[in-house]
């Protein structure tokens, strides 16, 4: 009696689900707000993920990037840790990458140059290549870029991306 009951809600559940269309999604690259994909604008997981995608900071900006704050100005205790998760692992990549740099300029302690955007990519990150860095990810509105002229990594938030989201939601 129970397997029957069982089976029966079973074939319900599976006759139900087909007899409803499924809606068809809207297509990933359907944007509201101008200059922003719906892709860019789509949360990403980020804990325990790397990146190896660093942005020229002068790019950044004329697509909209505006510089990330590193403090945790949230009041809700979730939106708190959520904060200092972000700030921590951006401070994080930071520093790992300051320190590549200074390995480099110890190497060629004669001659140290300033490094241009494309040779950071090539010596520092090393993309695709086994010893380069893997910056931890992080949310779908910053990026990491680098900042030529004061030889840093930073992060920069994308507004555009936030209010894309908003849109969607």
């Amino acid at each position: 009696m129970r397997n029957t009951f069982r089976v029966s809600l079973l074939l319900l559940l599976v006759a139900a689900t087909g007899c409803v269309p499924a809606s068809q999604p809207a297509e990933k690259n359907d944007s509201s707000t101008p200059g922003v994909t719906a892709d860019e604008a789509t949360p990403r997981e980020t804990v325990g993920k790397t990146t190896q995608n660093v942005l020229s900071l002068e790019q950044a900006t004329n697509d909209g990037a505006v510089l990330a704050s590193t403090k945790i100005e949230a009041k809700n205790p979730l939106m708190a840790s959520a904060d200092a998760y972000r700030t921590s692992v951006a401070k994080i990549g930071g520093m790992g990458v300051e320190q590549a740099i200074q390995l480099r300029n110890a190497q060629s302690i004669s001659d140290p140059k300033p490094l241009t955007y494309e040779v950071f990519m090539a010596e520092i990150i090393k993309p695709d290549q086994p010893d380069g860095i893997r910056l931890p990810m992080l949310p779908y509105y910053q990026e990491y870029a680098w900042d030529q002229p004061n030889q840093k990594l930073v992060v920069v938030d994308f507004p555009a991306r936030k209010a894309e989201r908003e849109k969607q939601r």
